[in-house]
């Protein structure tokens, strides 16, 4: 269990952030519509929203180590089987054998069979603990502590607060109580996906005006992240791979074997990251179609 004190004393220091972020960038399904700690924005009929969230420092139950967010990969696609919908084991750092699928149609050299990679690729998004400080939609969201589950677009907005370009700029903890920033969440439909790129963070501001005792308050009543990264939260590579092949129509026949699995692809080439643009409840989506 951390201490308020700790997290205090040590706010000012965004080494371990930026050491993680580094961490994050060099390797390798949270939430549901029946989530109730979930927060998503809404937007109007036209695709538009907005909402101002303030992002939260690690909560007290998972102690003095970790960090105030957690990644998770997972896929969602459709084959001649059905649906598959799961996280990805390389969130674990573990072998996924639709990674392995992917990597195989990709080395093939078969433009067809790329387009079928992208289409299956893994899809990354964060959780992290939220305040919601304003949510024209639904104001009875406001002040209250939620988990939000963002992708690549909106995390790289924190990382270029707490390593901004030019000089004259100041880093920024996001996740700072006392010296962090509010968010302001812009969503706009560009060409059918939701897109982030006007979100932006606020000037630096103290959480009710940094009084100690609402902020420690608030700090205790976040919600553990771990759950999102045990490994009761994820399928054996044998189950996914039993559904990999039912999906893929595999069952019965010997399904190529992977070569050179340890090259993801879908590190290495950005504009097949759909999760800079794509809606963040995809996943969400996806289920309620296999449920159909």
């Amino acid at each position: 269990m951390s201490s308020f004190a700790n997290l205090k004393r040590n706010r000012s220091s965004l080494d371990k952030l930026t050491k993680a972020i580094e961490s994050t960038n060099q390797t390798t399904e949270s939430g549901s519509k029946d989530d109730n700690r979930f927060w998503q924005p809404q937007v109007d009929k036209s695709g538009n929203g907005m909402a101002v969230i303030r992002f939260l420092p690690a909560p007290a139950a998972d102690g003095d180590e970790s960090l105030p967010w957690v990644r998770v990969f997972s896929h969602g696609f459709q084959g001649p089987g059905g649906w598959f919908i799961d996280n990805c084991l390389t969130t674990l750092n573990e072998k996924c054998p639709v990674c392995e699928h992917n990597n195989t149609l990709w080395n093939s050299g078969i433009d067809a069979n790329k387009d079928i990679a992208r289409k299956q690729k893994r899809k990354l998004s964060y959780v992290a603990n939220i305040l919601v400080v304003s949510d024209p939609s639904n104001p009875e969201n406001e002040g209250q502590v939620k988990l939000y589950k963002f992708g690549k677009k909106i995390f790289d907005k924190i990382t270029e607060a707490m390593n901004p370009e030019f000089a004259d700029e100041t880093p920024v903890n996001p996740f700072d109580m006392w010296e962090g920033a509010n968010f302001k969440l812009k969503i706009r439909n560009v060409e059918g996906y939701r897109n982030y790129d006007k979100s932006e963070f606020a000037g630096q501001s103290a959480l009710f005006d940094g009084d100690d005792e609402k902020l420690e308050e608030l700090w205790k009543s976040e919600f553990s992240l771990k759950e999102f990264t045990e490994k009761k939260n994820f399928k054996a590579y044998d189950k996914l791979k039993e559904r990999l092949d039912k999906v893929l129509g595999f069952e019965g026949t010997a399904a190529p074997k992977a070569r050179n699995v340890e090259e993801s692809f879908d590190d290495d080439t950005p504009p097949f990251d759909t999760s800079n643009n794509a809606e963040e409840d995809d996943l969400d989506y996806f289920k309620s179609l296999a449920e159909e």
